[in-house]
């Protein structure tokens, strides 16, 4: 993961290329009336247009669900004034990196991964996962392979790992000069976007210096970008690479996509949490109202047609107390569950004696957790010594006087969100880990990690300095202070949960059916109709499990591409357009679907 995601409070999420309006004289050197298709909607490059009407009247033919923008327009005011009521102009800066000849081009070395153009349709879908999971809007795969075989002015690259060839980012340059014949010969990078989940650090920064090294080679002059206004942490990293800002403005069309950026949104809606906001902005994209009842807890009141229902995130009024107190009391929900057939882990409640010290001699290896507590707190997973053992209880009864002491089973930890009976998606939960550089501690490296989880999850995850990291660390053979070798992966925590920094990989495709019709009746047995049911499992596509617990609130916006807002949506307000994709358990993809 780069160190700022450059995209990420953009609405269609595309960085773009603008340059200064050039005089009549050049202009008329140019390619008359250009526009360039990119898949999620087109570039119009205005300077290349004489009659503004024209130019007007191309932007209003933008498609339903598409992104058009009008980059260099000559008079973005005047042109604007042709049609307000449907044409605004941007609210973003633009940057602009020159390539004077006598500059040194030195980069720091790339670690653990490379960059390199497209090489098959399968690196177009590969860049657009990466796109979908930055909320960005992604492109039909055949319009971006089309453009990488036969548009010579458009340039893809991408960022793989080293270690298995996976995408981790990718970034759009348009060459102006082979597009137009640009008298200034300019070019300008698009797109830039970073998988949230990745942990190598400096991808962002990558793409950038490849695509400005690629167009300074070609001779160009320079690479514009424009990003929005109040990114600071994108225009950190701009200026850092030593772009500089250019007064020059792009026009879009006013449509529902980019309404925020000319409108205001009900008064608290932008101070809702990822997970209350990702349901908010689903009920109102089908015209459902929504009430903002208390933003810091992300309760809300949906109101469509008559019928009013109260959520906090993903818990609504359907879920009922003894639901609830079932979810919450995690012994209860071992035995309710047990009763219903499905597989628990041996595990007794603690007595604070010799005999929770007998138990873990018998089994080996306990994960210890208090019985009422939610993300991950209290939690101490590997317990195989007795001063563990005594330390894990303290920390646990002090999130709850009760605790649980439970045999460790090998595995993953797998989320499966069940709605309405069904599973609506299923990813696997990993713990927080650093990669070495060589060059940073191990405490620099936890520290900048949880900075990009936090500023991934609108700061709902984060990598706690306590002293389960320091000891999961020190298990590992290190201590904070040490330098990680290069390259070197190191988890740092040992629970998956994303609160304390843990990565969530959809496999929702992958499941084996069996998992999914464990998770359904788990559910159906606690009586919830909501819910994230966590199974350790040795291989998701084989059907081999245990159940961990049940929660009452699972964190929808941590699924996405997966339908899961849709689908709780659609629970509440059955009949409305929008139906999730969902599997019940006879209907569940198998391995390999």
């Amino acid at each position: 993961m780069t160190a700022v995601d450059p995209t990420r409070d953009h609405p269609e999420g595309i960085t773009l290329a603008l340059h200064d309006a050039s005089p009549p004289d050049m202009v008329d050197a140019m390619r008359d009336d250009v526009v360039l298709e990119l898949g999620w909607g087109r570039l119009i490059f205005g300077q290349t247009f004489a009659d503004p009407e024209k130019l007007a009247d191309v932007l209003r033919e933008e498609a339903q669900g598409r992104r058009d923008i009008c980059i260099y327009a000559r008079e973005p005011h005047v042109l604007v004034a042709r049609a307000p009521a449907e044409l605004f102009i941007d609210p973003s800066h633009t940057y602009r990196l020159r390539f004077p000849d006598d500059e040194d081009h030195a980069a720091p070395p790339m670690t653990g991964f490379s960059v390199r153009t497209l090489r098959s349709r399968a690196d177009a879908d590969e860049m657009n996962r990466v796109y979908v999971r930055c909320g960005m809007v992604p492109a039909p795969t055949d319009v971006i392979w089309d453009n990488h075989r036969g548009q010579k002015s458009v340039d893809y690259l991408v960022a793989v790992s080293d270690e298995d060839g996976a995408v981790l980012g990718t970034v759009t340059g348009v060459d102006h000069k082979t597009l137009f014949s640009d008298p200034e010969e300019g070019s300008s990078l698009w797109t830039l976007a970073v998988d949230p989940t990745a942990t190598l650090p400096g991808v962002g920064a990558a793409l950038t210096r490849s695509l400005a090294a690629l167009y300074r080679d070609r001779g160009r002059s320079y690479m514009d970008l424009s990003v929005a206004h109040d990114n600071a942490a994108a225009i950190a990293l701009y200026e850092k690479l030593g772009f500089t800002r250019v007064p020059v403005m792009a026009v879009k069309r006013k449509n529902a996509i980019n309404e925020p950026l000319f409108t205001h949104p009900p008064e608290t809606v932008d101070d809702l949490n990822p997970y209350a906001r990702i349901i908010a902005d689903e009920a109102m994209r089908r015209g459902i109202w929504v009430e903002v009842l208390d933003a810091e807890a992300g309760e809300m009141r949906l109101s469509h047609g008559g019928r009013s229902v109260v959520t906090r995130e993903s818990l609504s009024e359907y879920t009922s107390a003894v639901a609830m107190a079932r979810c919450d009391d995690k012994r209860l929900t071992r035995r309710i569950v047990a009763e219903a057939g499905i597989a628990v882990p041996r595990g007794r409640l603690a007595s604070f004696d010799q005999a929770d010290h007998d138990f873990l001699t018998e089994v080996g290896d306990v994960v210890v957790k208090p019985t009422r507590g939610e993300q991950g707190k209290g939690i101490t997973v590997g317990v195989d010594g007795p001063e563990e053992l005594d330390a894990a209880l303290a920390r646990a009864r002090e999130q709850h006087p009760e605790v649980l002491i439970e045999q460790r089973a090998d595995g993953d930890d797998l989320r499966l969100v069940v709605i309405d009976g069904k599973v609506v998606a299923a990813a696997l939960r990993m713990p927080a880990e650093v990669c070495g550089t060589g060059k940073h501690t191990i405490r620099e490296l936890v520290e900048t990690q949880s900075r990009r989880r936090a500023a991934a999850t609108g700061g709902e995850s984060r990598i706690p300095m306590d002293v389960v990291t320091e000891t999961t660390v020190r298990e590992a053979g290190y201590s904070f202070d040490d330098v990680l070798p290069e390259g070197e992966r190191l988890r740092v925590r040992r629970t998956a949960n994303l609160h304390q920094g843990g990565t969530i990989h959809d496999v929702t495709a992958t499941v084996h059916p069996e998992l999914c019709r464990v998770a359904v009746a788990a559910a159906q047995a606690i009586g919830i109709p909501v819910t994230g049911i966590d199974l350790l499992v040795p291989d998701v596509t084989r059907p081999e499990y245990v159940f961990i617990e049940a929660n009452e609130r699972p964190g929808l916006a941590n699924h996405e591409p997966q339908p899961t807002a849709a689908a709780f949506v659609d629970f509440l307000f059955p009949g409305q357009p929008g139906l999730p994709q969902a599997w019940t358990p006879d209907e569940a993809p198998g391995p390999g679907a």
